[in-house]
């Protein structure tokens, strides 16, 4: 199934919306490119570099204003390298090149602002236990992460407004439970049928599908991008 042709295209793409000549349209893209991207690019900060928690938020939110003020979007060749990839690669341009004890980058607000304390202590405990895990392999997982976090939202949020905000619940306590329960359990904690439960699930789970694709379709340059990073979500568990 080609898994693009599902869905129409979304025109204002989080890509386009940086290399935008307007600053409005690239303050929006940034944002949109930095709440999928900088979980990973912090955990990849310090992981691979091994920066201490300060200096690791403090260079991720340096990163997120070069991605602007040097147009770095602008030199993104998706026919040559993902996105993701790309932007690694310049992560590591900006940390191998600069003296953080000497230069800090004071942006007094401008540009998005993340509390880097919520994965402190998970990327401390990996740090001090190791992982079978390459820093570039859990680039990629926060990444898949981010993306599958972002659609969920966008996914509870559609549900809202079309009032069927039970959809989505049932969705969390199936699928994102710790525990999983029975179709059978659910039905008659809400009071309808299995049926009811199975169809409402199936549903929903078509909607995540596609908010997941309207997430990927956003960070990537065209189409052949789109299938590729779809591809390597999918095929690894995710939505």
């Amino acid at each position: 199934m080609d898994l693009v042709r599902e869905f129409p295209p979304t025109q204002n793409a989080a890509v386009a919306a940086v290399r935008d000549g307007d600053a409005r349209e690239r303050a929006r893209g940034l944002d949109k490119l930095a709440a999928v991207y900088w979980r990973p690019v912090y955990s990849y900060l310090r992981l691979r570099w091994r920066r201490p928690h300060e200096e690791a938020a403090d260079l991720a939110q340096e990163f997120f204003a070069e991605v602007v003020e040097k147009e770095l979007i602008a030199r993104f060749d998706p026919s040559r390298a993902r996105l993701r990839t790309f932007l690694r690669v310049c992560i590591d341009g900006l940390v191998a090149n600069r003296d953080r004890a000497a230069a800090r980058l004071k942006r007094g607000g401008a540009g998005p602002a993340f509390d880097f304390e919520e994965v402190r202590e998970e990327i401390d405990r990996i740090g001090e236990c190791g992982s079978a895990d390459s820093p570039e392999i859990l680039f990629e997982k926060e990444w898949a992460r981010s993306v599958f976090a972002m659609a969920l939202q966008r996914l509870r949020e559609r549900c809202a407004s079309a009032g069927k905000s039970e959809n989505y619940a049932l969705l969390e306590r199936y699928d994102l439970a710790g525990e999983r329960r029975t179709y059978a359990e659910l039905a008659t904690e809400l009071g309808i049928s299995v049926t009811d439960v199975t169809n409402r699930l199936a549903r929903t789970r078509r909607d995540l599908r596609a908010a997941v694709l309207d997430v990927l379709r956003e960070l990537t340059g065209n189409d052949e991008d789109l299938r590729a990073e779809a591809r390597a979500l999918f095929s690894n568990g995710f939505a």
